[in-house]
């Protein structure tokens, strides 16, 4: 196979990329692997847009590989199966996450950790077992070894399931880590957007009492009435802060803008958790005194193994949980990027890739 993108594999593909730090979007030939035994190939319906597909397209963390497919939260309708594949076949609806290989033989990957797997191989922007690099959602077609592809309920929506697959998990793993998941905890949402909002909706179907901690006062309305939140902070109101401090059996901190913990671990009873989900560019102040006081800790966690994952996809199917969406067409995409980096959308753009994806683009 030639060097070039469409000519390394065998299965012509088409999608959108970008092909330098500008993280400008363009239409983009490529191609994919053929099925292999272990393999499942898919026609992709829809694509979350995910805050972390703007880091990699303008190259925030210095790791991006150009030219870079992103999309991370993918699904769609099974096309084709390996001759050992078991657990899926043609017709069925799936998904694929943040990430498509691992080692398979370490003690995470043992443990159904996959996601901490040092060779965790990421959906798009990292590089295949046989040294291509991986392309993801904003294409036209997927395939993924059915280790890491996810069975997508026949009551969950395609469109609103596939913010699930990244901001979904990224919030019920922790929650479920770090005991937030008991019926009667109080869990404190800092944050409400694609990922927040979602953490809001889990953390209520486990039963916990759930306060939002916003800057924006006037999301209070959309907290409380649409998703259901118990309570709202403002983060800057000093009263409002003071008479919730010692209150939280933990946190998720969505928010990946720079921003203070130390109000946040005010919030935390003793022996609780800040536990960070988002990942700001910048480097955060850690005040050490207010946890050493308290036995408090701040911690992070990074989405979640394959088995969690599909755990969570039907504990959302049963809980009618759904990602709140702007379905978009993909010639939109770039503006959709600018949007979502200024923060306007309620709460989770995807790409209606079955329909508006045009290979003579």
């Amino acid at each position: 196979m030639g060097s070039l993108p469409e000519q390394q594999h065998p299965k012509e593909a088409f999608g959108w990329a970008a092909r330098d730090a500008s993280g400008y979007l363009s239409p983009f030939k490529f191609s994919r692997r053929a099925t292999g035994e272990k393999d499942v190939a898919f026609k992709v319906l829809y694509c979350g847009l995910c805050h972390t597909d703007l880091h990699f397209i303008k190259n925030d963390w210095g790791n991006s590989i150009y030219p870079l497919v992103p999309g991370h939260e993918i699904v769609g309708q099974v096309t084709e199966v390996g001759s050992k594949v078991e657990k899926f076949k043609v017709g069925d609806m799936v998904g694929v996450g943040c990430m498509v290989g691992s080692c398979r033989s370490c003690d995470n990957c043992a443990n159904n950790l996959e996601n901490y797997c040092p060779q965790m191989i990421l959906t798009y922007g990292g590089k295949y077992y046989d040294g291509s690099i991986t392309y993801g959602g904003y294409s036209n077609t997927m395939v993924a070894d059915e280790h890491f592809i996810v069975r997508i309920p026949d009551n969950l929506p395609l469109d609103a399931a596939s913010p699930l697959l990244c901001a979904g998990i990224t919030v019920y793993s922790p929650l479920k880590y770090y005991g937030l998941d008991k019926p009667g905890s109080h869990v404190g949402v800092v944050g409400l957007g694609g990922v927040g909002h979602l953490a809001v909706k889990f953390a209520k179907a486990m039963g916990a009492k759930v306060t939002v901690i916003s800057t924006s006062p006037d999301k209070k309305k959309e907290a409380i009435e649409n998703l259901g939140a118990d309570s709202f902070l403002i983060s800057r109101d000093q009263d409002q802060m003071q008479t919730a401090m010692g209150t939280m059996d933990g946190i998720i901190d969505t928010v990946s803008a720079p921003h203070t913990l130390l109000p946040l671990i005010g919030l935390l009873k003793s022996h609780s958790n800040l536990v960070m989900v988002g990942i700001p560019d910048k480097p955060l102040e850690l005040p050490v005194f207010p946890l050493v006081l308290g036995r408090k800790a701040v911690a992070a966690t990074c989405f979640g193994g394959m088995k969690e994952t599909q755990e969570m996809i039907n504990f959302a199917a049963k809980h009618d949980i759904k990602a709140e969406i702007e379905v978009v067409p993909v010639d939109y995409v770039n503006t959709a990027l600018e949007r979502l980096a200024k923060g306007d959308v309620k709460y989770r753009f995807v790409m209606d890739i079955g329909n508006t994806l045009k290979a003579n683009a």
